[in-house]
């Protein structure tokens, strides 16, 4: 079924009108001749033996040798006074078979048949041309539709739905002048829409929806000025909408969607004075909305979503009756129409994905018919009004994503038919008010990427229907187990990363059985991982990445066979991973950034053989009882010449490792091996050869190495460290960066600290920096105003968690473009902390600034699209310390 209401299967039964000028009387040999074509037929269905068809058999003949009136008596056969068959309805009869048996001229005086909703198969057969047919629909009849229906002048109703019709329609269609009604839906025609059908200038009902049409709408449909309802749907229509459709002053349903239909809506449409439902959605249409649709005073359902319009939306509730709006995914703009805001019929409001402007609270009034709502991605501003909680049918409210401030009111809280709360991606502050706690009918919260702060409110326990909850990328703060999420069991999403929780793990999140997603990601979280995680008994995906969270990692994983994905990377875990499906399958970067994990997976060292290293330390202590019993003067000697043997070994490594540098120290971090990950990288970069170099500073230079795990990094391969100054710089960075772990702060995967070379490997980001964007006209041009925001806005939450949520606090003093990379999502990434100053909390070491001198303020340069240096260079060199140190 498509937007548009069928009819219901009464009103579908058409008569078949015999062509002959009268009945003809039966006998006892015509009515005898009709059931044995009865019989016949019902041989041939697959499953008459099991249908109701089981009546249909013939009675013992009486004294005189005759039949009873047989078929008269059986189930679905209509008889006239003669005896003879003049109908049959098997509607919902567990029918199937085909038609080809049946005899259609075995029956002169038949007037109607319905076989509705039964699984007839099969093709029309050519004969049907005697009838003037009824309902064949909701069956499997296949084929094409045969000409000659056409034959059919009387026919007033043709239903032929819900089947497997295939190729073109008839275009002898148009002959059928006195047809009110024609319903092919739900087949698989093909071709273009006749352009005969214009001809049947007494249809009220025309359904060709839910099929595979292509080609115009036909300007034709200018002379059916009865026709009431028109459903194209779900078709692949193209070309633009005939003006001449808004001459169909008796129309009151349009449904035009799910078409390749373009270019703009004519205005010939404002004329459509009875129209109640259009249906213009998912097409490729253009240009502005008519005003002239503000004329639509019966209009109920106004559904133009996911086209290319843009311009203002039109006072398209000037009637009052308006109750179903949707528009959403345009490029509408401008302010809510007060025609909108004052229309208190309104039940389901779809604005979302728009450009949309105004104050949120004053762009809207009370519905009290209201049920969905959703304004996302718009431009709204302002604080939420408290009156949503005056709209008593609303269960929707969606706002995600829009320039939304102040906090959430306490008053959405007196809403308990509230299901859906969606107030994500905006400016809102301030703690999570308790009084959610009394939504008690809510299934899902979003109130991601915000700035909230404080603590979950211990009332959100109180949800016990809560089935997905999303309060990440936020500022709460203060253990996860004070929210008492364990009480709401129907949970299935959870996501509270990229806060600031701290303490463990609670153990009593698993007791939530239906959870499937957890996402701890991005925290403070510290301790071990609970073992009680066995207990998740849905749990599919699970991310625990950058935490401090410390211990082995716990074996009853291996009981865990549901969960697919996980990611433990960028913590303190040690040891070795268990050989569960997820853990066996983890990339490295779900695994890296540990302190000394091992395991069967690419890029981890193999665990130890405990049993070797029993052996071995066995023998190790048989040595020492032996030297521990030799006399004294033996031990003596021993020892001296072990002594010797430790000084030769350290004479020849010296000299091995001057005659060959490549030997000397390899230091690593995370969960690369040293020695690899330096041969690597080296085969990788051909030696650092000039052709895999993306670009240089004045610290190092930076070259793009894929190593053989397919792993793509970004290698900062430092200038010699000769001086002090420059190997503490270098020792800074690593120190820097090994301690932070941010979304918008560029990940550090090992380093390697050598006498040949030294260099650091980053994650690899493909657009690269922001200088480089900016410089470049086409991909400048890509980077709209929300993009440019949301740099900025990334630059500025690592360097706020850089001064206030690192211990000790890191001022970074080198924030220029070219040390912002772009992923891409277009977030940025702050890099190169080669200049990094670590600061202690005892000092006052605030005023030195450092790093590319007289530009520190990236921020101006995304704005202007150009290096701000002359308006930097305005500044005295001391304003500039002072503002950005």
């Amino acid at each position: 079924m498509g937007p548009l209401e069928k009819v219901p299967c009464v009103v579908s039964i058409v008569l078949f009108v015999l062509l002959f000028s009268s009945p003809k009387p039966a006998s006892a040999s015509a009515s005898s001749e009709e059931a044995n074509a009865l019989l016949k037929w019902k041989a041939s269905l697959q499953s008459a033996n099991n249908s109701l068809l089981t009546s249909w058999t013939l009675p013992p003949r009486n004294g005189s040798g005759s039949s009873a009136s047989v078929p008269c008596h059986w189930y679905g056969v209509s008889c006239n006074g003669e005896g003879s068959v003049i109908g049959m309805n098997l509607t919902n009869s567990s029918v199937s078979g085909t038609l080809e048996s049946f005899s259609f001229f075995s029956f002169p005086n038949l007037a109607y048949m319905d076989f509705w909703f039964n699984q007839l198969s099969g093709s029309i057969p050519p004969q049907i041309e005697i009838f003037e047919p009824s309902t064949c629909n909701t069956n499997q009849l296949n084929g094409s539709i045969p000409q000659e229906i056409s034959q059919l002048k009387s026919l007033s109703e043709l239903a032929l739905y819900t089947n497997r019709l295939s190729g073109p329609i008839p275009a002898s269609l148009g002959n059928l002048s006195n047809l009110s009604a024609l319903y092919l839906y739900g087949n698989q025609l093909s071709g273009f829409i006749p352009l005969e059908i214009g001809n049947l200038v007494n249809l009220v009902l025309l359904y060709m929806d839910h099929n595979n049409l292509t080609g115009p709408i036909p300007s034709t449909f200018v002379n059916l000025n009865r026709l009431n309802l028109l459903a194209l749907f779900v078709n692949q229509l193209s070309g633009s909408i005939p003006q001449e459709l808004g001459n169909l002053k008796s129309l009151k349903h349009l449904d035009l969607s799910q078409n390749q239909l373009n270019g703009t809506i004519p205005a010939s449409l404002g004329n459509l004075s009875k129209l109640e439902t259009l249906f213009l959605r998912d097409n490729q249409l253009s240009g502005p909305i008519p005003t002239e649709f503000g004329n639509l005073k019966n209009l109920l359902v106004f559904a133009m979503d996911t086209n290319q319009f843009f311009g203002h939306l039109p006072e398209i509730c000037q009637g009052g009756k308006l109750q179903n709006v949707t528009v959403q995914n345009n490029q509408l703009t401008g302010p809510i129409p007060k025609s909108l805001r004052d229309c208190k019929s309104l039940v389901r409001v779809r604005l979302e994905g728009n450009q949309f402007t105004g104050s949120i609270s004053e762009a809207f009034g009370v519905y009290p018919n209201l049920n969905y709502l959703d304004l996302s991605r718009n431009n709204f501003h302002g604080e939420i009004s408290k009156n949503w909680s005056s709209c008593p049918r609303l269960q929707n409210l969606a706002m995600a994503g829009n320039n939304i401030t102040g906090s959430i009111p306490p008053e959405l809280g007196d809403s308990p038919q509230l299901q859906r709360l969606n107030l994500s991606s905006n400016h809102l502050i301030g703690k999570i008010p308790k009084e959610l706690g009394k939504l008690n009918s809510l299934l899902e919260l979003y109130l991601a990427d915000n700035q909230h702060s404080g603590g979950i409110p211990t009332e959100l326990g109180s949800l016990t229907k809560l089935q997905k909850l999303d309060l990440s990328k936020n500022r709460l703060s203060g253990p996860i187990a004070a929210g008492k999420l364990e009480n709401c069991m129907q949970l299935i999403n959870l996501n509270l990363s990229s806060n600031n929780f701290s303490q463990d793990i609670p153990e009593q999140l698993s007791k939530l059985p239906q959870l499937s997603t957890l996402d701890l990601s991005h925290n403070s979280l510290s301790g071990e991982i609970p073992s009680q995680i066995r207990s998740f008994q849905s749990l599919e995906w699970l991310s625990l990445s950058h935490n401090n969270l410390s211990g082995s990692i716990p074996k009853e994983f291996e009981d865990m066979h549901w969960l697919q994905h996980v990611d433990i990377s960028y913590n303190e875990l040690e040891g070795p991973i268990p050989s569960s499906k997820a853990f066996m399958n983890a990339s490295i970067e779900a695994l890296q950034g540990n302190k000394d994990l091992c395991g069967n997976v690419t890029g981890l060292k193999p665990c130890k053989n405990h049993v070797a290293e029993n052996k071995k330390t066995s023998r190790h202590n048989r040595t020492l009882i032996l030297i521990i019993v030799l006399p004294l003067g033996g031990a003596l000697l021993l020892l001296g010449a072990f002594i010797g043997l430790l000084i030769m070994f350290d004479r020849r490594k010296r000299k091995a490792e001057a005659d060959n540098p490549e030997d000397a120290e390899l230091y690593s971090i995370s969960v690369f091996d040293g020695r690899a990950m330096y041969d690597a990288i080296l085969k990788a970069t051909k030696d650092f050869d000039a052709t895999y170099c993306i670009g240089k500073g004045g610290y190092g230079t930076v070259y793009k190495a894929e190593l053989p795990s397919a792993n793509v990094v970004a290698v900062k391969k430092l200038h010699p460290l000769s001086e002090k100054d420059d190997r503490q710089g270098f020792l800074n960075e690593v120190r820097a960066l090994t301690e932070i772990r941010h979304r918008n702060i560029v990940k550090l995967f090992g380093y390697c600290s050598h006498a040949q070379h030294s260099f650091l490997v980053y994650e690899y980001l493909e657009k690269g920096s922001l200088a480089t964007i900016l410089s470049r006209d086409e991909e400048a041009q890509h980077l709209d105003w929300p993009k440019r925001v949301q740099i900025i806005k990334g630059v500025g939450h690592a360097l706020s968690y850089m001064h206030h949520d690192c211990t000790p606090p890191i001022v970074h003093r080198d924030i220029s473009s070219s040390n912002i990379l772009i992923d891409e999502e277009y977030e940025a990434h702050v890099s190169d902390f080669g200049t990094a100053k670590l600061l202690k909390l005892d000092s006052s070491n605030w005023s030195a600034l450092a790093g590319t001198y007289g530009y520190v303020a990236p921020a101006l340069e995304v704005i202007k699209g150009t290096h701000p240096g002359d308006f930097v260079s305005s500044l005295s060199t001391r304003a500039v310390e002072k503002i950005y140190s």
